[in-house]
């Protein structure tokens, strides 16, 4: 299967953190999801993707081309959605079609003023004036509107209601049909991902803690709930991580089946993937 997005040992060192070896692959059709909690290192990985900040060392490479070297070249087809807008709060969207026709060969007006539209945004208020969820709408519309085959998405519905999230990540959805598009997406919100993303990421202190699909993380990952003395029981290589809660254990195992015989476990649970996600970070080996 052909990548639309690599990264190779990528490293980036700032005072007090540092990103060490992070390897990620997108493959063509496929949506990636990124998570971590906040510091994790998910905005400094995208940033270097887009080659915002220099990285130390490593390899990126996007349509198979070096992200630095083919950086012009490159940003022609990538859809970009990060927390801080580089457009002018006092510019409204009919300022922002001016200046993306002139930004971009492919730039789309009829389908920019389509997405202005469906997300009922007034054409000529300054975006100082909206609210953070029509602020994320238009940056939305712009990435999407010059035809992009791959779409870099830093936290894309933050600050959008259940019925404007779904809404969005229908559109997500309806962009990924093109087998040669890809999308690169991090965000806290991981419900969101359990219905779009092919693959889960996992990065915690600026390293990658997991790479699976969606599926392998619901369908084979599973939460053991236990007494203390039940617990004692089990053999460490045969759990991920536990945490202690006040009446009992919650076991983070990444065979449930297979534990499930090993062990004649009565009750294990189906995680969802924030709940993989706090026991990797909150629990002890």
């Amino acid at each position: 299967m052909e990548n639309i997005l690599e990264v190779k040992n990528l490293c980036k060192k700032y005072k007090g953190f540092e990103l060490r070896n992070i390897n990620i692959e997108v493959p063509k059709g496929m949506i990636m999801g990124l998570i971590g909690e906040n510091g994790a290192g998910k905005s400094t990985t995208i940033k270097s993707i887009l080659n915002v900040i220099n990285r130390d060392s490593g390899e990126i490479n996007i349509f198979g081309l070096d992200n630095v070297k083919n950086e012009k070249q490159i940003k022609e087809d990538i859809g970009v959605v990060l927390d801080d807008s580089f457009l002018s709060d006092y510019l409204n969207p009919t300022d922002i079609n001016k200046i993306m026709k002139n930004m971009y060969k492919t730039w789309d007006e009829k389908l920019y003023f389509e997405y202005i539209e469906k997300f009922n945004l007034p054409r000529n208020k300054i975006s100082k004036e909206f609210s953070s969820g029509m602020k994320m709408k238009l940056k939305i519309a712009v990435a999407l509107s010059h035809h992009p085959k791959l779409l870099i998405l830093d936290e894309p519905t933050s600050g959008l209601d259940p019925v404007a999230r779904n809404e969005i990540l229908d559109i997500f959805q309806d962009f990924i049909q093109d087998e040669e598009h890809g999308i690169f997406v991090s965000s806290h919100i991981t419900s969101d991902l359990e219905h779009i993303a092919d693959y889960i990421t996992f990065i915690n202190e600026g390293e990658i803690v997991l790479t699976k699909t969606r599926d392998e993380l619901l369908e084979n990952f599973g939460i053991v709930k236990c007494s203390e003395e039940d617990f004692k029981k089990f053999d460490k290589k045969d759990y991920v991580k536990f945490k202690r809660n006040r009446y009992e254990y919650d076991i983070l195992v990444e065979d449930k089946v297979e534990f499930a015989r090993k062990y004649d476990a009565q009750i294990i649970d189906k995680p969802t993937i924030e709940d993989i996600m706090l026991i990797y970070i909150k629990g002890e080996k």
